[in-house]
């Protein structure tokens, strides 16, 4: 097993395990609302059950098929285990993390999950194997002639608007973690990015 192998597949999981993490710490605290996807997942478990995680797997398979189908090729393995450790991960530490309805300790929730979802990410993306489900959606709205950022957009308006239809939580926390992101992504992905490549030896593409 090379070094490259090693430092990319290690830093995929670890990262989309932080990101798990900080997905379910705002999940936690929702009082505030919740990021667009989860929202629309928040709705479904709602209205039909199952659990939070199995809606983000079940959501990012049919998204994968429908790109596949549209795209006419498969998606990278790493899209695959997005898809079905994140939405797991979820599930985990919904699990274990405590419940609470004190707002200060649900707000404490949503903040820290914000960066360490926003930091989590970073890390799985450094890694170069692959975009998750939703990212394929953006990127296909983007190569229409919009820029990657209408693509988000776009994307998320939708999963927030069929989410509080189907009663999930929509509030100023969802509008931050829509556009607030970004902004902790962006320095902690050069970070890992450079990292990673210093330790490899070679760049990642």
């Amino acid at each position: 097993m090379s070094k490259k192998f090693k430092w990319q597949w290690g830093s995929f999981f670890v990262g989309m395990m932080i990101m798990a993490l900080g997905i379910t710490m705002t999940i936690k605290g929702n009082v505030v609302g919740t990021a667009p996807w989860d929202v629309f997942h928040i709705g479904l478990y709602k209205q039909v059950g199952l659990t939070i995680g199995s809606w983000s797997i079940l959501t990012g398979l049919t998204i994968i098929i429908g790109t596949s189908i549209y795209l006419k090729r498969i998606p990278k393995l790493a899209t695959f285990l997005n898809m079905l450790f994140i939405g797991s991960f979820i599930d985990l530490f919904n699990w274990l993390l405590p419940e609470t309805s004190i707002f200060i300790l649900e707000l404490s929730y949503f903040t820290a999950g914000f960066f360490v979802m926003s930091i989590g990410c970073a890390l799985y993306i450094a890694a170069s194997l692959g975009e998750g489900p939703r990212d394929t959606i953006m990127m296909i709205i983007a190569s229409k002639g919009y820029s990657v950022k209408t693509g988000r957009l776009v994307m998320e308006v939708f999963a927030t608007g069929a989410g509080w239809l189907l009663g999930g939580p929509v509030g100023f926390g969802t509008v931050i973690l829509a556009l607030g992101t970004g902004y902790v992504i962006q320095p902690s992905l050069f970070f890992f990015k450079r990292k990673l490549e210093e330790i490899i030896g070679e760049p990642l593409t």
